[in-house]
């Protein structure tokens, strides 16, 4: 069994191959997608499409330079960013959601992108830089510890990278952590619907492909809740079709059809929760416990 920080570092090493990509290069979020053509050991057929990442180019902000097909939903989208806010992306990638978020947040906001592979905060730096972008950062970091102070973010946006995190627990207690009371995350993920078979579900082309390191609906929507966050609501759903001629690499055709007939799944969501605000968050501390002299 792979530990902690070999996925990881197998997760940083392929990212980091395709941030090194000419930029005229957009890959895909799927062990089929157009950057698979170098990768060894493939064990999946060649262009054989897997729909997961969605179409930016409509969004204010997009950069297609920044954009490299890794996504499995569009976050920012439903993010309700305002102008002025502080927008923090887990898993920024080169750039992209950063550079939607930043055309919500507006010159008097700020835009934090934070990414554990040294080559995308390159690329990612290197296309903020190119347009002039001074209030959007890159941050290298780890999404279980995260390199940024409490309190600091009134909105959380994250596109298709929870799922890769080992510690997801670590993860939601951060982003809840990071959080302003009252801040909210608007995330976007893949989560499974049944047990996927054990072959598809571990390879580690397909981990970096956003689907091995997947949890169970349910149990991904309770880590959440776990973490303190409530008004937690699904904002989007929509199932990842796996085509029998991926299916075979793992299955017989029997399996295939069990696995279909079972309606088992992957699922990509998008998840809105809020970090509410206690009664500390507003008032003075003096005031702020119910004392013998503060209740009547």
């Amino acid at each position: 069994m792979e530990t902690t920080e070999q996925i990881k570092e197998v997760v940083r090493q392929k990212y980091g191959a395709i941030a090194e990509q000419p930029e005229s290069d957009g890959c895909g979020c799927g062990p089929t997608s157009c950057c698979d053509q170098s990768r060894p050991g493939l064990k999946l057929e060649a262009n054989v499409p897997i729909m997961m990442a969605q179409d930016y180019k409509e969004l204010a902000g997009y950069v297609a330079d920044a954009d490299l097909g890794l996504g499995c939903g569009l976050p920012t989208q439903f993010a309700h960013i305002k102008s002025g806010d502080t927008v923090v992306d887990l898993g920024s990638g080169a750039g992209n959601d950063c550079f939607v978020a930043r055309a919500e947040t507006g010159e008097t906001g700020r835009v934090i992108g934070l990414d554990m592979t040294p080559a995308m905060i390159d690329r990612a730096r290197k296309n903020a830089k190119t347009r002039g972008y001074t209030n959007v950062e890159f941050v290298y970091g780890d999404i279980e510890d995260m390199p940024l102070p409490d309190n600091l973010a009134d909105v959380v946006v994250s596109n298709c990278v929870m799922n890769l995190v080992p510690d997801k627990q670590k993860a939601f207690a951060e982003t809840f952590r990071i959080l302003k009371p009252g801040g909210h995350f608007s995330i976007s993920d893949i989560v499974l619907n049944g047990d996927l078979p054990q072959g598809l579900q571990h390879d580690a082309e397909l981990y970096v492909g956003c689907v091995s390191g997947a949890i169970q609906k349910d149990a991904y929507l309770q880590l959440i809740r776990d973490n303190g966050f409530t008004t937690i609501q699904i904002q989007k759903e929509r199932e990842i079709h796996l085509p029998d001629s991926v299916l075979r690499n793992y299955l017989t055709e029997a399996e295939i059809t069990n696995y279909r007939q079972q309606e088992r799944g992957i699922y990509s969501i998008t998840v809105f929760a809020r970090k509410p605000v206690r009664l500390t968050d507003s008032k003075p501390a003096a005031t702020a416990c119910c004392g013998p002299n503060c209740c009547n």
